[in-house]
């Protein structure tokens, strides 16, 4: 099972109608499983995860 590893939160913020009503919404994060080279898996955010990817693709 994957540990969530990323210090984001998810954002917050209204829908608007054209009749200018609010209701709440949350915006959540778009995670992925990664696993590293020593074989765990996490699970980061998407711009964390292309940043593990390109990192195990130089030290190979």
């Amino acid at each position: 099972m994957a540990v969530k590893c990323t210090s984001r939160k998810p954002l917050f913020g209204n829908r608007r109608s054209h009749a200018l009503n609010a209701t709440k919404h949350t915006q959540k994060l778009n995670l992925q499983n990664v696993t590293l080279s020593d074989g765990t898996k996490i699970k980061v955010s998407t711009r964390e995860a292309k940043k593990y990817r390109k990192d195990m693709k130089e030290s190979n």
